[in-house]
């Protein structure tokens, strides 16, 4: 089932971002208002409920005791590794990036709309964790967490009648969903950027003659989405999948930094058009700011994948990860210096966004 409706939803989405901006956007608008409406439900009932409720409630369909006496002590490991994976959450700075091109003044909007979600959405992840902890004692959270996999719904399960408990699972599954269509959007324009400076094939750069969607680039991206889930199919480890894309964007997010810090140098043309921070000895305190975290968090990510158990090597995603970097980069070189040497001035090809 899970297979069948992921593949299910990739082709949806597909279709939906080939039709139009106009389609896209009355999908993932309500998407959104659903996600927050339905998540809402945790943070009202969890700070409705206490621990002594829960106790209460566990007692009366389980027949276990409640022990909050005990104390789970602090791993910096575990909450390092942790805080790594929460790059997984910020999928949407990444993916705005890369179709800024179609955004309606995208200088100062790009910049308005990051500040305000980082604003919204931090706030609301602080209830939604808050109003959990404040139903649920932590102690029983790290014990269950030992036992097996844990979630929200399963946790307010034992407060909330099943109607709620799968309304909130209905919130989950809309938010994970909610993700998918930005990845999609995101991939086909940078498939598009890359065909048209002659990186890849021009076919990926043709235009649907009634939608004007680049749909070559969104049918090869939903077929690479593809393969990536049934990969994580067949490993048997969704988190797999998940553990590739936290490597991305890690990296992603650095090499933004390092433009940060070496953009006026190498395309003073493209830094005058900043309007955020127009300052460049605070841009480059920002963007060396950015490096340290990003390092750290990479080299805290990467040690845990390696160090993980696994049946095969090909289970870890910093191999997996590292193979499929090998063959773009090897890709990009080949094609950059076939360029070069046809006469090609790609210094001014790649100095100029998409």
């Amino acid at each position: 089932v899970r297979l069948g409706l992921s593949l299910f939803l990739l082709l949806l989405f597909v279709w939906v971002i080939i039709r139009g901006a106009s389609l896209y956007e009355k999908t993932v608008v309500p998407l959104m208002v659903l996600m927050f409406l339905l998540g809402g439900i945790v943070i009202v009932s969890g700070y409705t409920f206490g621990h002594d409720d829960f106790a209460r409630a566990l007692l009366q369909r389980e027949g276990r005791t409640l022990d909050v006496s005990a104390t789970v002590s602090f791993d910096s490991k575990t909450f390092l590794s942790a805080a790594a994976l929460l790059f997984a959450s910020f999928i949407g700075f990444d993916s705005i990036a890369q179709a800024g091109g179609e955004a309606r003044n995208p200088t100062r909007n790009l910049p308005l709309a990051t500040a305000l979600t980082i604003g919204i959405v931090g706030a609301y992840y602080m209830l939604f964790t808050g109003a959990v902890y404040h139903a649920v004692p932590y102690q029983f959270v790290a014990q269950e967490a030992q036992a097996g996999d844990i979630s929200a719904p399963g946790l307010l399960g034992y407060l909330l009648p099943s109607g709620l408990t799968i309304a909130i699972m209905a919130g989950a599954a809309v938010a994970l969903t909610n993700d998918l269509p930005a990845m999609l959007l995101s991939v086909s324009r940078l498939m598009f950027a890359w065909s048209e400076d002659g990186i890849f094939p021009k076919k990926m750069a043709q235009v649907h003659p009634e939608h004007r969607t680049p749909h070559v680039a969104l049918l090869a991206s939903g077929a690479m989405a593809t393969v990536g889930i049934l990969g994580s199919h067949f490993a048997g480890d969704y988190f797999l999948g998940i553990d590739i894309m936290v490597t991305s964007m890690m990296v992603n997010f650095l090499l933004v930094c390092a433009t940060l810090v070496a953009i006026d140098q190498k395309n003073p043309v493209l830094a005058g058009d900043i309007r955020i921070v127009r300052k460049k000895t605070t841009r480059r305190w920002i963007g060396w700011s950015g490096i340290g975290v990003m390092v750290f968090f990479l080299a805290m990510h990467t040690y845990k994948d390696l160090s993980s158990d696994a049946k095969a090597w090909y289970f870890h995603s910093t191999p997996v990860w590292l193979i499929v970097m090998g063959l773009g980069s090897w890709v990009f070189y080949s094609k950059y210096r076939d360029m070069k040497r046809g006469g090609t001035d790609v210094r001014q090809i790649f100095q100029r966004l998409p």
